[in-house]
C-alpha cells in the first residue's frame, strides 16, 4: 500500500508510546509504575459528573452547534473575564475534542508550506509534528542554558523572513517553568515588531506553586489581542482528561475559520462532555484548589527524593506536574537508553528528554499517588546505584 509522504514523516508521540508499553507490561503482571503520562490521578469533580448525568437524563445526546454549546462558550468567556480581566464573547470561543485539535486547526489557519514557527525548547512533543502537518518548519530556541527562559538574543537569532509566528506553553510541559511578565513582554515586543501571531498554550495555568504566578500574555500586551490565540481546556486543572474538552479563545474571524475546518474534521465535541465541562467551570473551583494543593505536596516530596540521589540535577518546577531531571552527569547519560533500562529493570516508566528537544534529560510526572512517588523514586535510586 502506498502511503503519503506526510504520514511517513510524522513521528509517534513518545509519551503515548511509553505509556502504551508500560500498560502492556502491567497487563502481563509486571509491577509497573508510570510517571510518563500527564494525567491527574483524581476523579473528575462531582459537579462535572452531575452535569453530565443531568444532560443524559435531559436527552442531550444529539449534535450540538459545531463550535460548542452556547452555554459553555459563554462560560469560557466569563472565565477569562473573571480570571484575566479579558473581554471575549461566545463567538470568540471554539470548543473542541481536547486542546490538540485546536492547536492543529490554529496552525492550519496560520501556516503555509515553508513558513517557520518559533518554539522554545524543551517543548511538548506534538507541537513539531503539527507544524509539519501544516507544511511548516519549527525553529527551536534552546532555553536549557538560560534557566528554561528564552532570551531576546536567542529569539532574535531564530528570526528569519520566513518566520510567521511563535508557539509557546506556560506553565511548561515538560519543565514546569513559568514565563513571567518580563519574559512575556520581551516575546510580545518581538511579535509586535515583526508582525507575528502567537499561539499561547496555557493548559496548565491553574496549576502553579509556591510564590509563582501565571500571567496571560494579553495582560502584558493587550494590543496583541488580534494576533493571539489562547489555548486552554478542562483536562489538566479539572482532572477531565477522558472527557476530551478543550477551548480556543481568539479573534472572531480566526475562530470562525478554525470552526470551518473543525466542521470537516471532528464536528462538535461530545455533547455530554460539553455539559460536564460547563458544570466544572461553574462549580469546580474548590476541587481545583484541593488538587493543586495535593500536587504541590507531591512536588515537594519528589523533589526532596530526587535531590538525595547521585548524579541527578533538577530545577524546581513552578507549575504543571512534572519534574525535568538532568541526567548528563550519570554513567548512562543517554536519556533514551536510560528510560528503556529503567522501565525494563525497575518497571518505572518515564519520558526521555529527547522527545522534548532536550537530550540528557528525563521527565517524571508527579500526577500520581504519593505512594507511587515514594516507591518509584526508591526504584530510581536503586537503578542509579546499580549503574
Amino acid at each position: 500500500m502506498r502511503l503519503s509522504k506526510r504520514i511517513q514523516e510524522i513521528q509517534p508521540s513518545a509519551t503515548i508510546s511509553i505509556s502504551n508499553k508500560a500498560k502492556a507490561m502491567k497487563a502481563e503482571g509486571k509491577p509497573v509504575l508510570s510517571f510518563s503520562v500527564g494525567e491527574p490521578d483524581f476523579n473528575s469533580p462531582e459537579c462535572a459528573s452531575k452535569a453530565a448525568i443531568d444532560a443524559i437524563n435531559r436527552g442531550e445526546s444529539h449534535y450540538t452547534l459545531n463550535p460548542g454549546i452556547i452555554e459553555l462558550r459563554q462560560e469560557v468567556a466569563k472565565y477569562y473575564k473573571k480570571r484575566f480581566n479579558l473581554d471575549y464573547t461566545a463567538d470568540e470561543v471554539l470548543v473542541s475534542s481536547g486542546a490538540k485539535p485546536l492547536l492543529y486547526e490554529a496552525l492550519q489557519m496560520l501556516v503555509d508550506p515553508g513558513d517557520e514557527v518559533i518554539l522554545f525548547a524543551p517543548a511538548w512533543v506534538s507541537y513539531v509534528e503539527q507544524i509539519h502537518l501544516a507544511g511548516g518548519k519549527e525553529v527551536i530556541v534552546d532555553t536549557l542554558a538560560t534557566d528554561l527562559l528564552p532570551t531576546r538574543a536567542a529569539l532574535d537569532k531564530a528570526l528569519s523572513p520566513k518566520t510567521v509566528g511563535i508557539l509557546m506553553n506556560t506553565p511548561s510541559n515538560p519543565s514546569g517553568a513559568i514565563y513571567g511578565e518580563e519574559t512575556l513582554k520581551m516575546i510580545a515586543d518581538v511579535a509586535r515588531e515583526k508582525g507575528l501571531w502567537i499561539i499561547f498554550d496555557e493548559i496548565y495555568e491553574r496549576l502553579v506553586y509556591g510564590g509563582a504566578k501565571h500571567v496571560n500574555i494579553l495582560n502584558v500586551a493587550p494590543d496583541l489581542r488580534d494576533q493571539t490565540i489562547l489555548i486552554n481546556g478542562a483536562s489538566k486543572a479539572y482532572a477531565m482528561t477522558g472527557w476530551r474538552i478543550g477551548y480556543a479563545v481568539g479573534p472572531k474571524e480566526l475562530i470562525k475559520k478554525m470552526n470551518t475546518l473543525q466542521a470537516h474534521l471532528t464536528s462538535n465535541a461530545s455533547s455530554i462532555a460539553q455539559w460536564a465541562a460547563l458544570g466544572a467551570l461553574k462549580d469546580g473551583d474548590p476541587v481545583v484548589e484541593k488538587m493543586r494543593q495535593a500536587f504541590e505536596e507531591r512536588r515537594g516530596t519528589i523533589l526532596e527524593l530526587v535531590r538525595d540521589m547521585p548524579y541527578l540535577k533538577v530545577r524546581e518546577p513552578e507549575g504543571a506536574f512534572y519534574i525535568f531531571v538532568d541526567i548528563r552527569d550519570c554513567p548512562l547519560p543517554d536519556d533514551m537508553k536510560f528510560c528503556e533500562r529503567l522501565l525494563e529493570e525497575k518497571f518505572v516508566a518515564a519520558v526521555p528528554g529527547t522527545a522534548f528537544f532536550a537530550p540528557g534529560f528525563v521527565r517524571f510526572s508527579y500526577a500520581c499517588s504519593m505512594d507511587n512517588i515514594k516507591e518509584g523514586m526508591k526504584r530510581l535510586k536503586e537503578f542509579l546505584q546499580s549503574l
